[in-house]
């Protein structure tokens, strides 16, 4: 019988205190935490196309740069930006398929839709489709997104901080859902980067208000005791967590109005969006119910 040799590199105390040591210089507790202003970091825009691909613990630094189909979504993305009526971001998200959301899926907001299996020879026709003549996909039909989606940046190859901040968020954030029975209203997954590393945990989300408008709001120097608030005051109530928002979808804000109970009303917002989104109204699209409080429970159906 074969002995296994563990050095002390190996032990579970070192590991525990290299542990602490990166959450301390890295984590919650670093010292830049709540250092610096954060309404207005966010640049103003109207569209957020997300691809779903493999895992974070795979993605390199520049994972939209460095990976075939994120390589390619992003020079298509980039040679038609002057031709791209609404000003759109592009991130990679983790694919998850036990929750619905496959490798190559691209997601939409504020349209709420899916698209399911993206292929690198069909990028281009994708977005000159999509994003410039804003038009259903003539490769694929949408699905129709349902809840509220909130994405964490997990990206630590690209920094630390992220790294470190992000995967705490993650599993909060699922605790916390499985506690209220959530699950089926509200997805959380890890994103690349989305800009400002030194406001970790940073994270965004996509939520429908009571009147059924989709709001898309940024935090940041969010840490695990602050996930109960994003979910029982932004999500279920609309109430702006304001200490920690960084900005939102739509025309630029540089601060929040009122108090942490601000309701998340972005008047001028959600007029743009209503007139800016094509494919509400398809009958391609997978219908869904509105429910209240911005928690939906809808069934699909083609």
């Amino acid at each position: 019988m074969m002995r296994m040799r563990i050095g002390i590199s190996h032990s579970p105390f070192v590991f525990g205190r290299i542990a602490a040591m990166s959450t301390a210089k890295h984590g919650f507790s670093r010292s830049e935490m709540y250092k610096e202003k954060l309404g207005g970091s966010v640049d103003a825009y109207d569209r957020h196309v997300f691809l779903c691909y493999n895992n974070p613990l795979s993605w390199l630094p520049r994972v939209e740069a460095s990976h075939p189909l994120p390589n390619s979504l992003t020079k298509a993305f980039k040679a038609r930006q002057n031709h791209t009526p609404l000003k759109t971001k592009l991130t990679v998200c983790e694919a998850r398929e036990e929750d619905g959301f496959s490798n190559a899926d691209v997601l939409i907001f504020p349209d709420m839709i899916k698209y399911r299996g993206l292929e690198e020879s069909k990028v281009d026709g994708f977005f000159d489709d999509v994003m410039v003549r804003g038009e259903i996909w003539s490769g694929g039909v949408p699905d129709r997104l349902i809840g509220s989606h909130i994405f964490v940046c997990a990206h630590g190859s690209r920094d630390v901080r992220c790294g470190v901040c992000g995967p705490a968020l993650i599993h909060k954030f699922n605790h916390e859902i499985e506690l209220r029975a959530l699950n089926n209203h509200i997805s959380v997954l890890a994103c690349s980067h989305i800009g400002g590393h030194k406001y970790a945990g940073n994270i965004i989300i996509y939520s429908p208000t009571p009147d059924g408008n989709i709001t898309g709001h940024w935090y940041g120097y969010v840490t695990p005791n602050d996930v109960p608030a994003f979910l029982d005051q932004h999500i279920a109530n609309g109430q702006l967590i304001q200490k920690l928002w960084r900005g939102q979808m739509g025309p630029p804000v540089a601060k929040a109005k009122g108090s942490d109970d601000q309701k998340l009303v972005n008047g001028d917002v959600k007029k743009n969006h209503a007139e800016s989104n094509n494919l509400s109204s398809n009958e391609s699209v997978v219908d869904c119910c509105q429910g209240v409080n911005g928690v939906s429970s809808c069934t699909n159906s083609t």
